[in-house]
């Protein structure tokens, strides 16, 4: 016969549709999944640090080139995204505490503000790469930074190598940070497609801060990118 402990979990499992087989209690389930996403935000933090190491040994070596390149990136656009995703964070918050509190309306605007924030932040990054491929600042064989001077120094020029290291550190990161947004963006889709249905309880709701984890995670990242990328040497 079984122990108690797993008449428990079979008497819980019974009871909770949500409850996958392979979990004793929903506590253990919600654990399990919040462990997971932990573990996979880490690979993340890996994977983006790789990056902004090899931006912060370039920026050292190349520090006039990067500041000029900087320069030409329109710092409204950034500093504009910047608070829709500050926002955005506040939306994922109140779609969380809607969904522990059984508030299923709030729930669902919750969730549609962010995803109306995501789509914005995209598109104002999708008209700020239109810019840098008019001008021609994105690397290849067209790829143009000449006569560019350097901040401070009038009489000095950018050199267009090493210009070109910026603009290609600039599309992979920012271009990798947009490709987690429209993930994070499908991610969202689908728990709206949940909540709508009314499946989130303030027993089960593990889905919802586990995507509310992942999105604060991109807004993390990008609180980053935006000074790294924006904010060198606007002064002289």
């Amino acid at each position: 016969m079984p122990d108690s402990s797993t008449a428990t979990g079979l008497h819980t499992g019974a009871h909770n549709p949500a409850l996958l087989h392979h979990f004793a209690e929903p506590e253990q389930q919600r654990d399990a999944a919040s462990l997971g996403m932990w573990v996979f935000l880490a690979t993340e933090v890996m994977f983006f640090g790789g990056l902004f190491c090899a931006y912060l040994v370039y920026r050292r070596w190349y520090f006039q080139d990067f500041a000029a390149a900087s320069k030409t990136i329109n710092m409204g656009y950034g500093a504009t995204n910047t608070a829709v995703l500050i926002c955005s964070s506040l939306t994922v918050v109140l779609a969380v505490w809607a969904a522990q509190t059984a508030r299923r309306t709030l729930l669902i605007t919750s969730l549609i503000l962010t995803m109306i924030l995501g789509l914005a932040f995209l598109g104002i990054k999708g008209i700020e790469y239109r810019e840098k491929f008019v001008e021609h600042h994105v690397p290849g064989p067209s790829f143009s930074f000449e006569k560019v001077p350097i901040p401070g120094h009038p009489d000095q020029y950018a050199n267009p190598r090493h210009a070109q290291i910026f603009f290609s550190l600039y599309f992979v990161m920012t271009g990798l940070h947009a490709l987690h947004m429209i993930i994070g963006l499908g991610i969202f889709l689908w728990l709206l497609g949940m909540a709508w249905k009314g499946r989130f309880t303030p027993e089960w709701h593990t889905p919802v801060e586990i995507g509310g984890l992942y999105w604060h995670f991109v807004d993390i990242v990008w609180i980053y990118l935006f000074p790294l990328l924006y904010l060198i040497d606007r002064h002289p």
